[in-house]
């Protein structure tokens, strides 16, 4: 007997989260470890939780088209593109300057 399954990604910032959803019991699990094993602090937890939520949201889409509606109003489908800027050449960082010196 083979189990429907439904495959999604989800990104947000420099986060990638790729998912197989299937009828459950509704457990959460990154590579085989339960999702707080496997992000034991919060921090870590909030920066793969929008892409998580993201590839959740696009999976259910995938299982039923009616969802659409309701999760792009609550906002569920929508790519938070910030990402980090690039260091560029000749700048300590991406934004800073080496200290100017007039002598």
């Amino acid at each position: 007997m083979a189990t429907q399954e439904f495959i999604a990604t989800g990104r947000r910032k420099e986060a990638v989260a790729r998912i197989r959803m299937s009828p459950g019991t509704g457990k959460i699990e990154v590579n085989g470890k339960s999702f707080e094993e496997y992000f034991p602090t919060t921090n870590l937890q909030s920066g793969q939780a929008g892409a998580v939520r993201l590839a959740i949201a696009r999976a259910l889409i995938i299982s039923d088209a009616n969802l659409r509606a309701s999760l792009k109003e609550e906002g569920f489908l929508t790519r938070d593109p910030r990402m980090k800027e690039r260091k560029k050449a000749g700048q300590p960082g991406a934004r800073k300057r080496f200290q100017f010196s007039k002598r």
